[in-house]
């Protein structure tokens, strides 16, 4: 037997030896149990709200969870709706009212995420390649400054945005709810993508200078394709707050700019909580978040992997 066959064999002794040693079997137990245990604990309420949207109210007090077994499974939560296959054929006045809500909650927060991306990528990309200052301020102060404006609470906010939003006509408008989401998750976004272009080599632009591109021309060409992934999480992030947002929904519009956080909220009343109208409403507005993170997990992981998301 040769030097290398007599190595092979020695390492696939040991890889054995470890394969079959108890401790390596307890350790990787409690892991794959630790992942399965938060992977219910993350995944619960959403298979609880999915299964309230089926019950009636005994069944909701009493705390039934498993369909067919503890209760059986009623439609009252999607014929509330007017979303059950008897019903969507028909006219529905509920059903209008949650595709309109629907759609400015689609268009406020992925255009405000868009906005803020776009805004925020600009403005991260100056603050990591090159030097500013603003008074006694430098870009470690600035990209600072940014994030400290999330410590305000947003019901300081509400008198000064409620006297300027009705002195500039922007009351119950996409428009203006677009602009103040925009201005929400634009600190989040600065401070995500300029770890995103921290890590990327200043020696990439460089030889893209000596090329002939210019400043421009080097951060689209060949920054952007590879800042993607963490501008795609950065969206993501921006678009999971802003879909959620409730407080200055229900504030600033009425009627024509209502949201399905608003919605959500509106089935409390003086006969009670309508739980299994409220578990399929949230069912239907979480929904297009799990689709856009399924089809987007690539650049999620990409994004976390190359330090976009901390």
């Amino acid at each position: 037997m040769t030097t290398a066959e007599t190595s092979a064999q020695i390492f696939r002794d040991g890889e054995a030896d470890r394969t079959f040693r108890p401790s390596v079997w307890l350790s990787r137990g409690a892991i794959y149990g630790a992942l399965i245990l938060w992977a219910i604990v993350c995944l619960f309420p959403i298979y609880w709200t999915l299964t309230t949207s089926f019950k009636a109210a005994p069944d909701v007090m009493q705390g039934n969870l498993i369909p067919w077994v503890d209760y059986a499974p009623k439609q009252l939560g999607w014929r509330s709706l007017g979303l059950t296959p008897e019903l969507l054929g028909s006219e529905s006045t509920v059903r209008a009212e949650f595709m309109k809500r629907f759609w400015n909650s689609t268009i406020i927060s992925v255009s405000a995420s868009v906005i803020a991306v776009v805004l925020g990528s600009m403005a991260a990309y100056g603050l990591s390649r090159f030097d500013y200052r603003l008074g006694p301020m430098k870009n470690d102060d600035i990209g600072f400054f940014f994030l400290s404006q999330l410590i305000l609470p947003p019901v300081v906010l509400a008198l000064p945005f409620l006297v300027l939003y009705k002195s500039l006509d922007l009351l119950d408008s996409r428009i203006g709810l677009i602009a103040l989401y925009t201005l929400t998750v634009l600190p989040i976004v600065i401070w995500i993508m300029r770890d995103q272009f921290q890590s990327i080599p200043t020696e990439l632009e460089e030889a893209a200078m000596v090329d002939g591109l210019g400043v421009w021309g080097a951060f689209l060409t060949i920054i952007l394709p590879i800042a993607l992934p963490g501008m795609v999480a950065a969206f993501i992030l921006s678009l999971v707050l802003t879909w959620n947002e409730y407080f200055f929904a229900a504030l600033l519009t009425s009627t024509h700019a209502n949201t399905l956080p608003v919605m959500v909220a509106s089935q409390t009343g003086s006969q009670g909580i309508s739980w299994w109208s409220m578990a399929a409403l949230s069912w239907a507005a979480i929904l297009p978040l799990i689709v856009a993170g399924i089809l987007l997990e690539r650049y999620i992981i990409k994004g976390m992997a190359s330090g976009a998301v901390k």
